[in-house]
């Protein structure tokens, strides 16, 4: 197989950093990752830090880019309004072009969205089990300008392009606030310490809706797998673990992880009470050895709030996928029980 190269944006959210893992063990590819900041661990990829809304820096620093092939788009500009924000599709446009610019060998632009492209960020969510091809909501969605303007761009361009879909995605990265894996993990965490039983944080509605995740690397699998594949262009596809849940059975497991006693549900704001519990979380890091993060860089709690108080069920379709060729699935509640076992070797949790 020929030498291919991925540039990928975000590489070092939970998304972008399982990406980047997966393409650095196949020898067939080279990787050039980008972050606004430097990773802090050792990696054999290069990582350019660029911000990629200044279309200048952008063309300043990925001129000499020649021979991408690939461009797996996973960067976003996110917080409050971000759904009706221009600069996520302003960054798409700077780096698309700057690519285009750079070398004539672009075959393929990934673009990662998600299943709130079906409105599930939104009250009342939309239809599940969501398909590919649901109309689309009327409210803000940047996944859609996003998405317009790759299929407008790739009509006379010599690349194709997808869009995987996954539901809340759950992998190892720090300094990303989207990481469902790290909102529990540290809840739990300083519940254990405080001497706390591990409650559900959000509402009962929730607790008894059917929720579904996306692990990390296997999204990695499946973005790396349309873009390979001539039946992905031009198509958007779910991913999920292809397994559903409800909080209700899987929080007990949870708790059994951490060695904790599960108790009923208790609403209460991530975003507003964990926040207090800077102090400790150092503390906690200095008594048990940790690495010497913040909390405020390990976790996002108001993506926990979100998450957590949900007042529908969010289940998407992966029939589509199944079809056209990747048909790998993960029991969701063995995933999160590895991906705590990893955070603990890390020393990213007790």
């Amino acid at each position: 197989m020929s030498r291919q190269t991925a540039l990928v944006a975000g590489g070092l959210g939970v998304i972008g950093r399982a990406l980047v893992e997966e393409l650095a063990q196949r020898p067939e590819w080279d990787v050039v990752a980008l972050s606004r900041r430097a990773p802090d661990f050792d990696t054999p990829v290069r990582y350019l830090s660029v911000d990629l809304l200044d279309a200048g820096q952008c063309a300043e620093r990925l001129s000499g880019l020649a021979g991408v092939t690939h461009l797996f788009y996973c960067a976003l500009s996110s917080g409050p309004g971000a759904w009706d924000r221009p600069a996520n599709r302003q960054m798409l446009v700077n780096l698309v072009e700057v690519a285009e610019a750079a070398t004539s060998d672009l075959a393929h632009v990934s673009l990662m969205q998600g299943s709130s492209y079906y409105g599930f960020h939104s009250p009342g969510g939309g239809t599940t089990p969501a398909r590919e091809d649901d109309p689309r909501t009327t409210s803000a969605n940047f996944y859609y300008t996003q998405e317009d303007y790759l299929r407008e761009r790739a009509q006379d361009a010599g690349w194709t392009w997808s869009a995987p879909r996954p539901g809340a995605v759950a992998g190892f990265a720090v300094g990303n606030p989207m990481n469902l894996t790290l909102v529990i993990a540290l809840y739990a965490a300083i519940s254990c310490e405080l001497g706390l039983p591990l409650r559900f944080p959000g509402s009962m509605d929730a607790y008894e809706r059917l929720f579904e995740v996306t692990d990390a690397g296997l999204l990695a699998r499946a973005t790396l797998w349309a873009g390979e594949t001539p039946a992905c262009a031009g198509e958007a596809f779910n991913v999920t673990n292809g397994d559903c849940f409800r909080w209700r059975d899987l929080w007990p497991e949870i708790a059994d992880w951490f060695a904790m006693d599960p108790a009923p549900p208790q609403p209460i704001s991530l975003a507003a009470t964990m926040a207090d519990n800077a102090a400790l979380w150092q503390a906690m890091a200095e008594r048990y050895g940790l690495r010497p993060y913040a909390l405020d860089q390990l976790v996002g709690w108001a993506f926990g709030d979100e998450e957590f108080n949900v007042d529908h069920d969010m289940v998407s379709s992966n029939v589509k996928r199944f079809q056209l060729g990747f048909a790998e699935v993960m029991d969701s509640a063995a995933m999160f029980r590895r991906q705590f076992d990893d955070l603990r070797q890390a020393r990213i949790i007790p």
